[in-house]
This record gives structure tokens, sequence and C-alpha cells, in this order.
């Protein structure tokens, strides 16, 4: 499909470490191509080159075999492969197969800009061949940077991948972030602001949630592109709507990408729900973030945690007011961060559904929820922008918690308890979920056996946490999770991995064993019209009025 003044997208196939199987590489992309169509070009990240003697790259360099496509690779990451590679200012290889360099920008002739930057991350003197130091990623930015009107890159790629990237997103599988990445990688892409992000040599596959750069200007922000990142396996990446090649374990990522140049900038600043906060910047502001990702060590955190791995030993830990105690160590006071943009769910912005609201307090504020299990589920959302219950201010934990209290009290009297429940997973701003549920329907007991059931059923491991504990004790900020709190107060506790189905609350609370109305498990096919939702809202204001924490003194 033509994009708007005429301008044709470009399909691009990226790979992983191909590790010198060039044969079997490009016959998977010949594969591709004629299940998909023809694609312009192929990027290849992480090592092209085996370490030991290649057979296949053999063929190819002395033209007995032909890449079918045009591909751009990076350069050594290691000594054993610095010999495939005679210029680091970048050389064609072979036909069709070109080493784009050490650093720099490649222009494609449509327009689209791909910053790159090969090999390892060293910090000391002199830097080896196969590694890149600070002065390559100060030089490379400052090329970028300089230019007018600089509004970012269409695609950036290196073999090492950012550090710190899962900050505020999904964890990847099977890595210790703590010990892999690279800090100055992360330094480059919080400056570049690219679109599309690609890195290889950790033997994983994983695709962030999508972020937004943010720039922050005083009390305002500027809305910038939106960036994906995607760490790549050999030959695979994570699933991408325009191409699955089979079997499983030789996934390419194929995506299609107009130039940026050649976008109108309404286009640029569209933002999915899913997006988040930028990972690469600190609690500080940029400058303490920069020197976090270059490999300082971070001040540890005011707080305990409980181990969830196993049941515990020995007696819990005292809870906080109680005599006779050590005080807990303090946390510094949270402020609500600045939304990625335009925010569904900050009172303040236009795009808030105002016709739902049913209370506002200091902190916080009441809506009904759209496309609702029922007339009277709400939503408890705090009135700034925040993501989850762990980075709330003590003060708005508060006002929440209040705002839980009275609601139990009003559902009590008329025969109904409520379920609580946040998914803090592909989303941006916290949803305190609160559905009512009749007390002739189930027992509350009933209602934990339904969670507990459906998430052995999805290989989920949902975990009884402390009654008393808060979930500040419990995760870190930015890790998702999903938390559910009984009318008894009971909670339950699931640590997301990988993939989490967002309507899992929905589904569980709607399912036979307690709403039993299976059909209201998605919200997009309860919605009703703007003026039945006024009226409902209306409804459950007056009716709540006597218990509303906001109208009391």
């Amino acid at each position: 499909m033509a994009a708007p003044g005429g301008r044709r997208p470009l399909r691009v196939l990226v790979s992983g470490d191909a590790e010198g199987r060039l044969g079997a590489l490009f016959g998977r992309v010949a594969a591709a191509q004629r299940k998909s169509g023809a694609f312009d070009l192929l990027l290849c990240v992480g090592d092209f080159f085996g370490s030991a003697g290649d057979a296949d790259w053999e063929e190819y360099r002395t033209g007995a075999k032909k890449a079918p496509i045009q591909t751009y690779v990076l350069g050594a990451n290691n000594e054993e492969t610095v010999g495939y590679f005679p210029d680091v200012s970048g050389c064609e290889l072979a036909e069709n197969i070109t080493y784009l360099g050490r650093k720099g920008v490649f222009n494609e002739a449509s327009g689209l800009q791909i910053a790159y930057l090969s090999g390892t991350e060293c910090l000391e003197e002199p830097v080896p061949a196969h590694c890149f130091s600070s002065k390559d990623v100060t030089d490379l930015k400052t090329s970028l940077l300089s230019t007018p009107k600089f509004k970012g890159v269409d695609i950036l790629i290196t073999s090492c991948w950012p550090r710190g990237v899962e900050r505020f997103g999904n964890t990847p599988f099977d890595v210790d972030t703590k010990k892999c990445g690279s800090g100055l990688v992360s330094v480059l892409a919080s400056s570049l602001k690219p679109r599309y992000h690609f890195s290889g040599l950790q033997k994983i596959c994983y695709e962030r949630l999508p972020y937004r750069p943010l720039v922050v200007l005083g009390p305002s922000y500027l809305q910038d592109g939106l960036s994906c990142y995607a760490l790549l396996k050999q030959f695979q990446s994570c699933e991408s709507s325009l191409l699955k090649v089979p079997p499983c374990k030789w996934y390419l990522y194929a995506f299609s990408i107009l130039p940026m140049s050649s976008m109108d900038p309404a286009e640029l600043v569209k933002q999915p729900q899913d997006v988040t906060e930028n990972p690469y910047r600190g609690p500080g502001g940029w400058e303490r973030g920069t020197q976090q990702l270059s490999g300082a060590e971070e001040e540890p955190v005011g707080q305990f945690f409980f181990d969830l791995s196993s049941k515990p030993k020995g007696k819990k830990r005292p809870s906080e007011g109680r005599t006779g105690q050590q005080p807990q160590p303090q946390r510094l006071p949270c402020k609500p961060s600045l939304p990625t943009a335009a925010c569904w769910f900050c009172l303040a912005s236009p795009e808030v559904e105002k016709h739902l609201v049913v209370s506002i307090g200091t902190h916080c504020y009441l809506a009904l929820a759209k496309g609702g299990l029922s007339p009277d589920h709400v939503l408890v959302l705090p009135i700034g922008h925040y993501q989850s219950m762990v980075e709330l201010a003590s003060e708005v934990v508060e006002e929440v918690d209040q705002y839980k209290s009275s609601l139990k009290e009003f559902f009590r009297s008329r025969g109904k308890r409520c379920v609580v429940f946040e998914r803090n997973y592909r989303s941006q701003h916290l949803q305190l979920q609160v559905v009512p549920v009749p007390q002739d329907c189930c027992t509350t007991e009933d209602i934990k056996e339904a969670f507990v059931v459906q998430a052995e059923e999805q290989q989920m491991e949902l975990l009884e946490i402390p009654e008393h504990s808060s979930l500040k004790q419990i995760v870190q900020p930015g890790a998702p999770y999903f938390y559910v709190e009984l009318d008894t107060g009971e909670k339950l506790f699931h640590r997301v991995r990988r993939h989490f189905p967002l309507q899992f609350g929905r589904e569980v609370l709607a399912s036979e064993a307690v709403l039993g109305m299976p059909g209201r498990a998605d919200w997009r096919s309860c919605q009703t019209g703007k003026e039945e939702e006024a009226a409902a809202a209306q409804a459950f204001r007056q009716a709540f009025a006597p218990f509303d924490i906001a109208q009391g003194d």
C-alpha cells in the first residue's frame, strides 16, 4: 500500500547473530520473499561471521553464491573475526553484502536514516579493533545532534544491547540484566531517539514494549516519536505482524517503515496504549541517568523485599506502625511523572471521558469503568500521572486506601463484596479496578479459587502475599505485575515475566464460577452510548454520596 503523498514504505528484514551460517540465513530470507513478496534490505546485528573458518562465506566471497537481498552487516565483536573486515570505515565484502563500518550513519536512497555502532564496549585504552569507546559514541552523537532540526533516526543497530532497556517495560527472559548490556549504547539510544533499535549477542529473543523518548521542558513536555527495541537471536526475532517464518526458531523480524523525513509530524507522535516511559532517563534526571548507565553504582533503595520464591521461614517481619519496633528506612517522596503523551486517565488531559467521573478527591478520583462488568464497576485513579501502585507517593496511597474502604462499605450496604485488582502491564496510568460481586453469587473463597485455578490453567504463578504487606516491599518500580485484593484482605500477586493475558482479571470475574457472565470478559464488547454512560455515572454518584470521602467535612 502506498503511503500518503505516493511514497512507498520500505520493507525491511532484520536478523540476529548469523555466526557464519550464511547459507541457512539467506535460505530463510529467500523463503520469506517467496512467501511474502520482495523486501528492500536485510540488516544483520550481532556476530555475522563465526569464530572458525566459514566454508559458507568462501562461496559468497568468490561470487559462487549471491545474497538474495541487499544486506548490511555490523563489524567484529571478538578478536577472531576482525580479519573479515578490512576497512573500519566500511566496504563491500561481497556482492549484495556490505559492511557498514565501525560507527556512522547510512542514508538509504529513499531517505531512510540508519545509525550503527559495531563491536562491544571498552572503557580502557587502547581500544581493540572489535570494540568501541566513549569517544566513538560521542562522535556519533555529535555528528547527528549537530544537524539542524534533528528529530531522531529511523533505525539504530548495535551489536550490544542497551543496559537498562527493561526499565518501565517487560522483563527479558533468561538473562541477568544487571550483568550485561552497554551503558554507552543506552546513552546513544537516548540521544538518537531511534524509531526502531535492534541488537544481538545475548542469544535470546526479546521485544520491549514501545517507549516515548520524552524531552522535559520545565513543567511541560515535548512529544517525540515512538521508539521500539528488539533483541534478536540467531536468525530469530519476536513475532511480527508482517511475517512469521516456521519453524519457531527461525523467526526473522520484518516490518514496513516510511522514512521520518517524508512523514507528517502528526503521524510520528501517534502512540499505542501500551507505550511506557523512557527507560534511559535516570530518576535524578539526564545527568544522573547518564552516570548510572555508564556503569556507576546505583544507590540501594531504602526498603525490604519479601522472597516470593519459596514459603517464608521463621517469623514474619513486623508491619509498620506498631509500638516497640525499629522504624523502616524512609523513602523519598515520589512525584508524579510527566505523561509520555496525552494520557487517557490524567484528569487534566483532554482525552479523559469526564462524563464517567463520579468523585474527585485531593489526589485521586473515581470513574465508572468504560464497558464495565456491571453498572457499578468503578476505577480508582490517581489525578497525577503514576504508572502503578508501587510508584505512588505516600499521601496518594493513603487516599487510595480511603477510597477502597468507602467503596467496600458502600457495596456491603448493598449486599455485595468487592474485588480490587491492578494490571501493571501494557498500561501507562494506574487503573485500580473495583468490581462488586453479589454475596449470593459466591463466597470470597470461591473467588480466590477461581483466580488460582485460571492462573494454573495458563501456567502462571499466583502467589498469596502477607495481608499487611505493601506492594512496594515486593516489587520494584517499573516491574510488570498483576495484583488482586479480596474483601477479606487476602492478596494474590503475579510477577509478569513474559506475556500476560490482558483481560485476565475480567475473565476470572466474568466466569461461571463468579459472576456467570463470560460474554462480558472483554470491555470492548460491553460499551454503551455516551448518554447511557452519563446516566449510569449520575446514578452511581447519587447512591455513593453518603460514602464519598470527597464530600466529607
